[in-house]
Formats: C-alpha cells, sequence, structure tokens
C-alpha cells in the first residue's frame, strides 16, 4: 500500500517514514546492549530515499575505502556496509551513540576519500568484483555529502 504505513516491523529502517526524510542525514538507527558492550547502528544516508540512489561502483569504492580508513581514526568501527537501495549505508560502532563524534569521524574518512589514489583492496584477490570499482564516483558523492555537511543532523525537514 504506497504512502502507507503498515504494522511495526522487526527492521528498524522499515519504520521509518521514507516518504518524509530528506537527504543528506546521519542519524542513529539502532543501539543495542549485548551485555557490556554496546553496539550502535548509524544510518548514512546519501540520496533521498525513492528519488536517487549511488550508481554500484562508486558505492561500492565508498564501501571499500570508509571501512578501511575509518579504523585509522577509530578503534569501534564494527563494520560499514552499503544499504541495498543504494541511497546510503549503515556504519556499526561498539559504542554509545554519539552522533557527533560520529559526524566527525565520517567526515574525517571521507577527506581521507578524496585524498586517495587508488580504492583499497580493488582486486580478484582481496574483493569479489574487484573491477566493479569507480573512484572518481566515489569522490564525487563524498565530496556531494561534505557540501552540505552542515545538514546532516536533519533528518526531516
Amino acid at each position: 500500500m504506497k504512502g502507507t504505513l503498515l504494522e511495526k516491523m522487526n527492521v528498524e529502517s522499515f519504520n521509518l517514514d521514507h516518504t518524509k526524510v530528506v537527504a543528506p542525514f546521519i542519524r542513529v538507527a539502532d543501539v543495542k546492549d549485548l551485555g557490556g558492550v554496546t553496539l550502535t547502528k548509524y544510518d548514512i544516508r546519501f540520496c533521498q530515499p525513492n528519488v536517487d540512489h549511488l550508481d554500484m561502483p562508486s558505492m561500492h569504492s565508498i564501501e571499500h575505502s570508509f571501512a578501511e580508513y575509518s579504523r585509522n581514526h577509530a578503534d569501534d568501527v564494527v563494520d560499514f556496509s552499503p544499504m541495498g537501495c543504494q541511497t546510503g549505508f549503515y556504519l556499526l560502532r561498539s559504542n554509545e551513540p554519539d552522533i557527533d563524534g560520529t559526524m566527525a569521524l565520517v567526515e574525517t574518512s571521507f577527506r581521507d576519500i578524496l585524498n586517495a589514489d587508488s580504492v583499497p583492496a580493488a582486486n580478484e584477490v582481496q574483493c569479489g568484483w574487484g573491477e566493479s570499482h569507480s573512484l572518481d564516483g566515489a569522490k564525487a558523492a563524498v565530496q556531494t555529502m561534505l557540501d552540505k555537511r552542515d545538514a546532516w543532523g536533519e533528518v526531516y525537514a
């Protein structure tokens, strides 16, 4: 049913009204207490849902680059994964929710991507589809995000 929210779903992002958010943004999507370890999942949204999306080679290169470079700046990065809808990524950190610190980490890692000469592990030995990368596309996408840095904290218009 288009435009209608259905019953509450188990997946947090399925409960987010994608027609009301305004990309780009970074938000806390979920927090799990695992008995002494807190995992916080961040929604790093590049594109407006159902309007635009990242092309796969650019997205793949952002994934590789961010996954590698972010760990140079933070010891609590657990995972950085693309969204199937190709509008952004999920960043999983083993920390209490820290939106400002996460935005700073994202900004620093994006600047690393802009300064990169190659995509980490973009080859057939280290990657399942080593030919599907675009460093230029990744740089363009992260530059667009950085150009709107002041809006990252606003999820809704």
